[in-house]
């Protein structure tokens, strides 16, 4: 039985609780939650803007009514669109950078290189790092608390989330003729489309592209670019039509053996050219499921781009993704190597088929790691124009000699370059957990890393008390990949941010994650196979979560490894490690990674 007055006590207490929570709300910080057209790509895209290109093709063919409510063609145009005005000479597009955007010329000519051009030429500049004065400032003045996030002075500039390059300053070419030759170039004209490749597949530019006069030049960021190719399929003709026109003898020449050809004979390659996809592009969706079933089953399951044993028709290249080399093993097959953009398959048995008049089969079978995009040159082609214009020293050697049973060469690794051979078992755990995307993955030495922890120290001090990663992963003997973003050379973590808050960056190649853009829906950290995003809560710099205003719900924002981009040092996880147990290795370089395992 209650004592008298404990009642009375209780509601006391609860009254208190009662104030001091209304006391705290009134504390708190709100914003309202970003959304996809909270930034447009340009504020000064108005009504009479929309409706010019409305008329304009190709958008003055497409039907508005197949165009979903949450992103109506208007809306896309209004939102993900902005107007260029560029003078002779400005240099649009780099080579070798990463983009977010396409473009389609409304007004006047740009000029494509077919050759790189010196750095100089192109205005690189590296972006600002942090003074050692500055970075000991930042370290002292660090938050005590978590994932802090300062809105104090939050506007509504229009540069917020742009995607600007070289630091907002125009690049421009004094002397066209003299830098990109007429012989060395391709022009293009209204309403033709460049840029969108790169884009879409969160690849490089393949080529640098300049104005060749006064020009207006449409800028779609990629998300909206997508949503027009989805809703309007015409959209998607034309631009695989310009590829083929204005991008496929750039990427032609990328591969080593096709670099001695004429500039004729590259363009009666070109015509011949077969383009052909395999698999999924959102392969990350069915990661997780795959990753349970038997290995054996797996790679068969895998679809096939060439078959061991059977006949080659042609010389097929590596445009986009990872492809699996195997060979028949017992009643399954064993990874043998894999090859990424701008390797070849083939070569080496139509190079020994031209030379002996034999006709020998694939001797190792190409499967689609995920997605890929191959350049499938025919048999003829290669003999004709490829083949006779390669310089003996670079045509591969003679393929091994055949056994008598099965009329299968005696060892099948000497297909594989030496660089690319490395210890089978750790081979097979890097393609099979897909390993082989990241450019910066972390890898640790579990028999030299002692668990100090200096790395994750090291992360947190450089990130306002807030480390990026976690010293943990998937392991093959004494080799760990740890929870860290790899920077992959696919991240497929991009696709579907509806506001184009996680990207490349232009110069580096980086993903990185536009904070003041990001909505906190979570589809960058659904999408990334690796579990190597992470949603955090935010706070204000008194330690109190930030409050979305309609909900009242804490704000969250993904987070993840920027390999410490504004320190002199570069990734500090891998300067502090005091054994060199720890590395940042491009894992699509077979070469770096034998080397490091050795």
């Amino acid at each position: 039985m209650a004592k008298p007055g404990e009642h009375s006590r209780e509601g006391s207490r609860s009254s208190t609780t009662m104030q001091g929570c209304i006391r705290l709300s009134k504390q708190l910080q709100t914003i309202r939650r970003p959304a996809r057209w909270d930034e447009p790509l340009d504020a000064q895209m108005d009504e009479p803007c929309v409706q010019s290109l409305l008329t304009t093709e190709p958008f003055a063919s497409m039907d508005a009514a197949k165009f979903p409510q949450r992103s109506p063609l208007a809306g896309i145009l209004q939102n993900d669109c902005r107007i260029l005005d560029l003078q002779r000479g400005d240099i649009i597009v780099r080579e070798g950078d990463y983009g977010s955007s396409a473009f389609l010329i409304l007004a006047g000519e740009a000029i494509v290189s077919l050759q790189s051009l010196p750095p100089q030429l192109l205005g690189r500049q590296g972006k600002p790092k942090h003074s050692w004065t500055r970075a000991i400032a930042k370290l002292l003045g660090n938050s005590k608390h978590a994932e802090v996030r300062d809105y104090s002075a939050t506007s509504d500039s229009a540069e917020i989330g742009a995607r600007v390059t070289g630091e907002g300053q125009q690049v421009f070419l004094h002397d066209i003729p003299r830098v990109i030759p007429p012989g060395k170039s391709v022009t293009l004209t209204e309403g033709e489309v460049f840029g969108e490749l790169s884009a879409l597949t969160r690849t490089p530019r393949s080529a640098t592209v300049v104005a060749g006069s006064e020009m207006k030049v449409l800028e779609i960021r990629w998300q909206g670019f997508r949503d027009l190719m989805k809703s309007d399929p015409t959209l998607r003709q034309h631009v695989d039509q310009l590829y083929r026109q204005n991008s496929l003898q750039a990427h032609l020449r990328e591969t080593e053996i096709l670099a001695d050809l004429s500039t004729e004979s590259i363009t009666s390659v070109a015509a011949t050219t077969q383009l052909e996809t395999f698999g999924q592009f959102q392969w990350n969706h069915d990661f997780g499921k795959n990753q349970k079933e038997d290995i054996g089953r797996r790679i068969l399951g895998e679809p096939l781009i060439a078959e061991q044993g059977q006949p080659l028709d042609g010389l097929i290249l590596i445009r986009n993704g990872f492809a699996r080399l195997s060979r028949q093993h017992g009643d399954g097959h064993q990874t043998i190597a894999y090859l990424g953009k701008g390797q070849a398959f083939g070569l080496r048995e139509l190079a020994h088929n031209w030379k002996t008049g034999q006709q020998r089969p694939a001797m190792l079978s190409l499967r689609a790691v995920g997605y890929v995009d191959v350049l499938k040159i025919p048999v003829a082609t290669v003999e004709q124009l490829i083949l006779p214009a390669v310089p003996f020293k670079k045509l591969p050697p003679e393929l091994p000699a055949l056994v008598s049973e099965g009329q299968q060469p005696k060892n099948t690794r000497r297909m594989v370059q030496r660089e690319q051979s490395m210890d089978q078992g750790l081979l097979e755990f890097l393609v099979e957990q897909r390993f082989i995307n990241g450019t910066q993955t972390m890898m640790i030495d579990l028999d030299r890393c002692t668990r100090c922890d200096d790395c994750v120290r090291a992360c947190a001090a450089t990130h306002d008390n807030n480390p990026r990663f976690i010293r943990h992963g998937k392991q093959h003997e004494n080799w760990m990949i740890a929870n860290a973003c790899m920077h992959c050379l696919d991240p497929v973590c991009m696709i579907g941010c509806p506001t184009g808050a996680i990207s490349r960056d232009a110069e580096s190649g980086s993903v990185t994650i536009n904070d003041p853009t990001c909505i906190g829906c979570g589809t960058c950290s659904n999408s990334c196979p690796y579990s190597n995003i992470q949603m955090v809560t935010i706070n204000d710099r008194k330690g109190l979560p930030i409050l979305e205003q309609t909900s009242g719900n804490p704000i969250q924002k993904a987070t993840k490894c920027d390999l410490c981009a504004s320190t002199n040092h570069g990734p500090a996880c891998q300067s502090a490690c005091p054994h060199d147990a720890l590395v940042r290795i491009d894992m699509t370089s077979p070469g770096a990674v034998t080397n490091w395992t050795k």
